[in-house]
């Protein structure tokens, strides 16, 4: 096993663990520092004892490197893939309808809160079998997870451009993860959104808002022509310290979600687990579209996709009514035509 690989391979197990991101992320440093050096470099430098010298590799680095340099798959890397394996991803379920999505909705980096640059999500979505991507970095209001302004999305979108250049035939499409406000207005340019390929629009602040206050903030976002899929819509966590869902009449909005077409996420972080399946049947009932999504922050974390198609497969969700198994092509004809009759709704 080539060092670098090795390396990559075990920040990849270490972000699909959701362990804390400095853990992952001295890993990819250590093999962004090592990637330039050919393998005849690197192995003199380990005989000469000077690996740790090179800024970003220390003694556990280091260590993984020489093990992977002396022909042995490292032993880090060897437990952590008996036990992550065992203990993140379901033992069953949700195979099926996980080999027929060919995309992922919800995926954030660096220039918002997640732990990778652009690229190395993008790498990560092509390395899983996706076909396409939506990258949806946080919109300005979410201050905490350096949300980005009106400038910083353009900026970004000429980014993607250039990197779609290269990646053909996969596509990165551009996208934002927007705060609902209060109100249930959408926080960023209304003339920006129209130009994004798909917006996820998610609450993040006021959740324990009165019920029927939360329930009109709901419905104004998703009759809104502009959002495409409504984010983790209780906003609870269900590991740590955790967090109670926010009420509102499920019903009345999954009903709204149904008329305008606004596809319901299955969130599939092991910490969200959004919406329950009480609600997510409650959804498949009123004859909502689905989007099952990580919510990656890093590339290791695509691969927690399979968790949101366990949940689908076990509330029935039809896989016709599953956006992500569509082609890039077929995902935008969709959220044109549900514009186009949103606003003739509305």
């Amino acid at each position: 096993m080539r060092p670098v690989a090795a390396l990559e391979r075990i920040a990849f197990l270490l972000e699909r663990s959701g362990a804390d991101s400095y853990r992952p992320q001295a890993f990819r440093a250590a093999a962004a520092a090592l990637a330039p050096m050919s393998d005849a470099e690197i192995a003199e430098r380990a005989a000469a004892g000077s690996l740790e010298s090179v800024r970003g590799i220390g003694p556990k680095t280091a260590k993984v490197v020489r093990e992977a340099l002396a022909g042995d798959v490292p032993e880090y890397l060897q437990r952590l893939e008996r036990e992550i394996e065992a203990a993140v991803l379901p033992t069953e379920g949700g195979t099926e309808l996980r080999a027929l999505l060919r995309g992922d909705c919800h995926l954030h980096s660096d220039w918002s809160d997640g732990g990778s640059s652009i690229e190395a999500m993008g790498r990560g979505a092509i390395a899983v079998g996706h076909e396409w991507a939506v990258l949806t970095d946080h919109s300005p209001r979410l201050t905490v997870a350096r949300g980005l302004s009106a400038e910083r999305l353009r900026e970004q979108l000429e980014i993607v451009a250039e990197l779609n250049r290269q990646w053909s035939p996969f596509r990165l499409l551009t996208g934002i993860e927007c705060d609902i406000l209060p109100d249930g207005s959408l926080d960023q340019e209304p003339e920006l959104l129209d130009r994004l390929d798909l917006v996820v629009a998610s609450v993040h602040s006021e959740l324990r808002m009165k019920s029927a206050d939360m329930t009109r903030r709901l419905v104004a976002a998703v009759t809104n022509p502009l959002t495409d899929v409504l984010g983790h819509c209780t906003g609870r966590l269900v590991t740590g310290k955790g967090r109670p869902e926010s009420q509102f009449d499920a019903e009345a909005v999954f009903a709204a979600c149904a008329a305008h077409g606004t596809a319901v996420e299955i969130n599939s972080r092991p910490e969200r687990l959004d919406p329950p399946l009480r609600l997510l049947r409650l959804a498949v009932a009123a004859g909502a579209f689905f989007a099952i999504d990580t919510d990656a922050h890093a590339p290791g974390q695509l691969e927690w996709q399979i968790i949101g198609c366990a949940r689908a497969e076990a509330c029935e969700v039809p896989a016709q009514r599953v956006i992500n198994a569509r082609s890039a092509a077929e995902l935008l004809d969709w959220t044109d035509s549900q514009q186009a009759q949103t606003r003739k709704i509305t």
